[in-house]
């Protein structure tokens, strides 16, 4: 059953790879040791894998081979709801600065994964996509302060997303 959500995701993904706007313009450097751990996922335009999403954290580990290993959890339908768990492989895109991935849900397809914003204390991230159909708000706490999400909104809504279609995320205290 995992396998066909992997491949029905990669096959949307490279469906709605037309861009029709300009690229959005990534970080300039990331530093991927301070990178890696958990991501507390606030709010985001969802793939249907993640449309019912409660307690959602991505968690990144830098592989010796390069590779980011990814962990993405999440309670389906509810704050209690099943414990879902994927793992895609993140593929850092050579002199992006660290800050352009693909994402392999299933071998050979690679999503774009975009660095667009993170602020010096890598505390909070947006991760976007050139498509504008997905978008991650993340935060490595389960609560964002409201100026700064109002920024990081803000951010979203001039690189070109719809921010009417951001689904805010609900995590367990």
């Amino acid at each position: 059953m995992r396998f066909k959500h992997y491949l029905l995701t990669a096959i949307f993904l490279l469906l709605n790879g037309c861009m029709t706007q300009p690229p959005i313009k990534t970080v300039s450097e990331v530093n991927l040791q301070k990178f890696m751990g958990p991501w507390y996922v606030i709010g985001h335009i969802p793939t249907f894998i993640e449309k019912n999403a409660f307690n959602a954290i991505e968690s990144y580990e830098l592989n010796q081979d390069g590779t980011i290993g990814t962990t993405f959890t999440f309670n389906e339908g509810a704050l209690t709801g099943p414990l879902k768990t994927y793992k895609p492989k993140g593929f850092v895109i050579k002199d992006s600065g660290n800050a352009l991935w693909g994402m392999q849900f299933i071998w050979p397809i690679k999503a774009q994964y975009k660095i667009v914003y993170l602020d010096e204390a890598y505390q909070n991230t947006i991760i976007a996509r050139d498509d504008r159909d997905y978008v991650w708000i993340m935060s490595r706490e389960k609560k964002i302060e409201q100026k700064t999400l109002e920024q990081l909104v803000k951010k979203i809504e001039t690189d070109g997303y719809d921010i009417k279609k951001i689904r805010w995320i609900e995590h367990s205290n």
